[in-house]
């Protein structure tokens, strides 16, 4: 007994915390089916980097701040008939964070945009690539701030280095001139070189009731439209109680 509590001390302190949990149970099953020492210890070594992949994707969900665990595998496809399923599950290969595309959910309140924009961003976040949630308001506020203490830059270079950005709920909001020219900025140092997933009730032509100045709305919505795929989903509130 002492001789594996000295091992399990020994596992700890290299890190390896989870072949110190299984260690006493793959002993007995390794005695039990006569593995050899090869076998024994590729299942020790398999199982311990089985759990740090799994703690490293939970720290990076953690840090993307997903409000809740939406996947597209328990979205409602079926009580949501104004999604294209199709469409959706192509964008789960990944291939528009190659390719630096937008994509852009527009609908009604309740119909699963900001469900399917995460369930979205969380396959990106497990293939490895860094992802953020960010809830219109709050980033607008989040900018707001930057004026006050001239961290506008610093903000910036945190959000263009993203891989994947999602910001969500972006609507009606009263913004002054100031936190518009950071979000133009932020759209265009984006633009082409990693993508942004947004989620608004609006259709693009009224974007310039919120945003203001009809020229750099228009140049935004330009760019942003130029490698975007946008889907708009015209179906029932699925926060509706059913009949």
């Amino acid at each position: 007994m002492k001789k594996n509590d000295d091992l399990e001390q020994l596992l700890r302190s290299l890190h390896l915390g989870r072949i110190a949990e299984i260690l006493e149970a793959e002993l007995a099953d390794a005695e039990k089916h006569e593995r050899g020492y090869a076998d024994f210890l590729a299942r020790l070594l398999r199982a311990q980097w089985h759990h740090r992949q799994e703690s490293a994707l939970a720290w990076r969900i953690k840090r993307a701040r997903l409000p809740e665990d939406w996947t597209l595998e328990s979205f409602p496809w079926k009580l949501q008939p104004g999604v294209a399923q199709r469409t959706i599950r192509g964008f789960a290969e990944l291939d528009f964070i190659g390719k630096a595309e937008n994509i852009v959910f527009i609908g009604g309140p309740g119909v699963g945009k900001t469900g399917l924009a995460s369930g979205i961003l969380r396959k990106a976040i497990q293939s490895g690539h860094r992802g953020l949630f960010v809830r219109a308001q709050d980033l607008f506020d989040e900018m707001y701030a930057s004026l006050a203490d001239r961290s506008s830059r610093k903000l910036l270079d945190r959000l263009v280095r993203v891989d994947v950005l999602l910001i969500d709920e972006l609507g009606y909001l009263n913004l002054r001139p100031e936190q518009s020219n950071i979000f133009f900025k932020l759209m265009e140092e984006r633009y082409c070189r990693r993508p942004t997933i947004i989620t608004t009730n609006l259709d693009y032509a009224e974007w310039g009731n919120f945003l203001g100045n009809p020229s750099l709305v228009a140049a935004l919505v330009s760019r942003l439209r130029h490698r975007c795929h946008t889907i708009k989903i015209d179906g029932p509130s699925l926060r509706d109680p059913g009949p």
